[in-house]
């Protein structure tokens, strides 16, 4: 099997959010299938994070931490912007072409083996990704795995582990069909991967959250640390942004005390929101350290947050001579929102922001839309190529209630060349509302998920 075959057969899979939730949720299935193979999952110690924004940017910059402390680290999350293999990585690597269809051909035979018998049916998309990693954090004899939760929690194909900590970053409306329609209820499927007697890392967040979240640490008996050290103060001056002229982009820069000694944090995280999450990926290496992996110093925290790269989370292509400054941000819910404008608003206050907006159906488009679309002077809606999208003119009606003139075209690519024909000195250009259309536009535009304030190549 060729690796295209391969990726083709995963996504032949992909159509899993279409079923039933108990179709998509049922860790029993995901056990038998990892039993099949020995349970991968086992033999690595790991880090389980959930969460309805964040949960990403949490695992990167914990797994960046480990790998500047010495640890071979795993990291898994979801979902990818251009290739497949970027869901999985050891130390900052993705798995290999060759590696990922060896490991995909051997789950699947296995699993078609047990389709009939001890499985009513094939294993989802996720879980067969799922299975790919443990078994190549296991190959690879990773120290860690930092493991980012799919969806909810409770049910993810992930929580097969036992996780030394698991981290809860900040909780929101999202997947509202399958995780419940209040906080309340999609906190009970989050707080699903705290575990007896663990070790849970949190912020405080909205009440109802924080009640779901305490109940279950004080049933559970688990132990929970809380992050806010390392939060830093709002006051003003106490954070200080900057943009030097150097690869690393924007950062944030603040002093903390880790670990008994000062360090200067600067995160090239970019958006206030990323505070809270390089706050809870300390408070989860201090943690480890406690638990004997000494090689986590207040230093090698530092040097980690600096190096971590998350891309398509503000992340910024400089201007070129055919091109405007480019935002590339995957806010798909409200709160991600909330967050992109919050960042834009402190960065841009004075350019013109165009928008190229496309968003999956089932998404609070129009809440969203009255987020961001008051920033613009123009928007642009479109239709990443993915069978959930919603149509631009379906975006244009959610928009109603904004007053904002919406431009439609059907495609990713002419929406960018349309976006380069209103293009002008101060204009900045802002590609949002879903992973897909990120992904998608770094395609189009040949960027690479790691570039940053780099000339991009022109679209042809």
């Amino acid at each position: 099997m060729s690796y295209e075959t391969a990726v083709a057969r995963m996504l032949s899979l992909g159509q899993e959010l279409a079923q039933t939730p108990s179709h998509k949720f049922d860790l029993e299935h995901m056990r038998v299938l990892l039993a099949a193979l020995n349970h991968p999952e086992r033999r690595s110690p790991s880090v389980l994070i959930a969460g309805t924004n964040g949960k990403g940017s949490t695992a990167a910059t914990l797994a960046s931490i480990l790998q500047a402390s010495g640890l071979k680290t795993g990291l898994y999350t979801s979902p990818h912007l251009v290739r497949i293999n970027e869901r999985i990585r050891v130390n900052g690597s993705e798995i290999g072409d060759e590696c990922f269809t060896e490991l995909h051909g051997r789950i699947d035979r296995v699993a078609e083996e047990l389709v009939g018998n001890e499985l009513p049916w094939h294993p989802s998309y996720f879980e067969m990704m799922t299975a790919i990693a443990f078994e190549h954090f296991s190959r690879e004899q990773v120290d860690l795995a930092v493991l980012e939760v799919g969806m909810g929690g409770r049910l993810d194909a992930t929580n097969v582990v036992d996780p030394r900590i698991s981290v809860i970053t900040d909780i929101s409306l999202d997947h509202q069909q399958y995780l419940g329609d209040t906080v309340i209820e999609i906190a009970r499927e989050k707080a699903g991967i705290i575990r007896a007697a663990g070790v849970v890392v949190t912020l405080p967040q909205q009440p109802e959250a924080n009640d779901v979240i305490g109940n279950a640490i004080m049933n559970l008996k688990a132990r929970g640390v809380n992050a806010v050290p390392y939060v830093p103060p709002v006051s003003p001056g106490s954070v200080q942004y900057r943009t030097p002229s150097s690869e690393a982009g924007d950062v944030y820069r603040y002093p903390l005390a880790v670990m008994g000694d000062e360090i200067v944090v600067e995160t090239p995280l970019v958006g206030r929101h990323q505070l809270r999450n390089t706050a809870l990926a300390i408070a989860a290496a201090v943690e480890l350290n406690h638990q004997g992996f000494k090689g986590i110093t207040a230093a090698t925290i530092d040097r980690g947050i600096r190096q971590t790269r998350w891309p398509g989370r503000f992340q910024v292509i400089g201007a070129s001579e055919r091109w405007p400054e480019t935002v590339l941000d995957v806010a798909h819910n409200p709160a991600g929102a909330w967050a992109l404008r919050a960042a834009l608003s402190e960065r841009y206050e004075d350019r013109r922001l165009i928008f190229i907006f496309g968003a999956m159906r089932d998404k609070a488009i129009s809440e969203m839309t009255e987020i961001l679309f008051p920033l613009a002077e123009r928007v642009i809606a479109t239709r990443p190529n993915n069978p959930r999208a919603a149509s631009p003119q379906e975006i244009q009606l959610a928009a109603t209630r904004t007053g904002i003139q919406v431009e439609l075209i059907e495609d990713v690519g002419n929406a960018l060349k349309r976006a380069r024909e209103l293009n002008s000195e101060d204009s900045v250009l802002v590609i949002t509302g879903s992973i897909y259309l990120v992904g998608e536009a770094m395609q189009l535009l040949g960027v690479k998920p790691e570039q940053r304030d780099r000339d991009r190549f022109p679209l042809k």
